[in-house]
């Protein structure tokens, strides 16, 4: 069959993504970037905040037009929409044959082989949902989407956290580390196939292996992996603020392959809202480790997520921080109105601010951060720096990558203009000779 897949949301579910597309390729399945040309196409969902429900309720319902004028003989709709709304998708969709619940990664060919002999019975939608304790879905076996030159490693899956705005435990279950066996093997298969940068993630990855080692033993797991030959740049996502030790940034500040980045996400600095979210750290501890960490990590970007509008942010509230965002000046950041969920504590909170309103900080705060990182990217002409090639542009002859300062999709990029062919996934040391908005511009140097 040839398959056709589209992924949404987070790099956690395209790690998911690329598992069920291995696991397919093995089963001798083909894959085809043509929609039209596919027997099978799967959607891979994403509900985390309101506008990603909405684009994937959206896909829904173009791939299902597709289904009814077409010959595709199988829609399979996967992830999280698909696993808080099983019934809906069911009862609106009839075009839709199978819908996947986030466990089920592993059960994707055997279930499109059984779809596929009930066919001819018109047997109905199939379903699968494993338990979201279940062991997280572990084998070497991926398609990789990114081009090779990158890849995300999942640690974990789920959260143990119970933030009041948020349904991943309800979507994912709570916190399983994956076995440390299992990730080096995995990470080993990915570098003999060229990766060049490995990218950490979880939806924490500071707790990393606190369930099966009883213990944080993320600075170990980086260790092992620096060992391993082919890698050069190892980046680290989604690091909770009030997890962060010193044995961790030790581990940061000592392993040269681990980039001197960091994502921090602490959505607001209000001790109130903080408070109100459900988090565990306060303005002083966020403000005390960003002063540890710029310190004993000289060079290090941070990044960080914020929301705007959370029940009950008063104007003082904002304004505070606006002041702490001015103040700190993140290499990183994005900010993300506050995203009303019925399963929430959060949406039965007094003090629900108007959508306007919380959109109207938070492009104050866009504002605010642009001038921060032009300015900062100001300070970096003349400087020089590694970048990974990341492709061509042909109509300004120009090569463009990234930084160590950059992870993919959410940073800026390097266009770098060089006397030799480079290829995607090279790593080369550039001159910054220009700074443009959130861009850097520079040329190629023989070191």
């Amino acid at each position: 069959m040839k398959i056709f897949l589209i992924s949404l949301g987070c790099d956690k579910n395209l790690v998911d993504s690329e598992k069920m597309l291995g696991i397919l390729f093995s089963r001798g399945h083909e894959f085809t970037d043509d929609e039209s040309d596919a027997d099978i196409i799967i959607l891979n969902t994403c509900c985390f905040i309101g506008d990603a429900k909405e684009e994937s309720i959206a896909e829904i319902e173009r791939l299902a037009a597709i289904k009814r004028e077409g010959d595709l003989k199988l829609l399979i709709i996967s992830g999280c929409l698909a696993q808080k709304y099983k019934e809906e998708i069911s009862a609106e969709f009839p075009e839709v044959d199978i819908i996947l619940g986030t466990m089920s990664v592993g059960s994707i060919g055997d279930i499109i082989d059984e779809a596929l002999e009930k066919k001819a019975s018109d047997a109905g939608v199939i379903s699968q949902y494993d338990p979201l304790d279940s062991k997280p879905y572990s084998n070497p076996l991926r398609s990789l989407t990114t081009g090779g030159h990158y890849a995300y490693l999942k640690i974990a899956e789920g959260c143990n956290k119970r933030c009041t705005y948020c349904i991943i435990p309800s979507l994912r279950g709570p916190y399983r580390s994956i076995p440390m066996e299992d990730l080096l093997k995995e990470a080993e298969d990915l570098a003999e196939r060229g990766v060049k940068e490995l990218i950490l993630v979880a939806q924490e990855t500071t707790v990393y292996g606190t369930d099966i080692y009883g213990k944080k033993s993320l600075p170990e797991l980086l260790r092992k992996l620096c060992k391993i030959e082919g890698f050069r740049w190892i980046r680290i996502l989604y690091a909770y603020p009030e997890e962060i030790d010193d044995e961790f940034i030790d581990c940061i500040a000592s392993e040269d392959k681990v980039c001197k980045y960091l994502d921090i996400p602490i959505q607001h600095c209000s001790d109130s809202i903080l408070a109100k979210m459900g988090r565990k750290t306060t303005k002083a501890s966020i403000e005390s480790l960003i002063k540890k960490l710029r310190e004993r990590v000289p060079g290090i970007a941070l990044r960080t997520s914020l929301i705007t509008g959370f029940p009950g942010e008063t104007q003082e509230d904002y304004e505070e921080l606006y002041r702490f965002v001015n103040e700190i000046e993140f290499e990183r950041l994005g900010v993300f109105t506050y995203s009303l969920d019925e399963d929430t504590p959060s949406a039965h909170f007094e003090g629900q601010v108007p959508e306007e309103t919380a959109a109207a900080r938070r492009d104050e705060l866009m504002e605010l951060e642009q001038a921060v990182i032009f300015d900062l990217n100001d300070s970096h002409v003349g400087e020089k720096l590694e970048v990974i090639i990341e492709g061509f542009l042909p109509e300004e002859g120009v090569y463009v990558g990234r930084t160590y300062r950059d992870a993919p999709d959410v940073d800026g990029l390097f266009f770098l203009e060089s006397d030799r062919e480079l290829m995607t996934g090279d790593m080369v040391m550039a001159l910054v000779k220009e700074s443009r908005g959130y861009d850097l511009f520079g040329e190629m140097i023989n070191e």
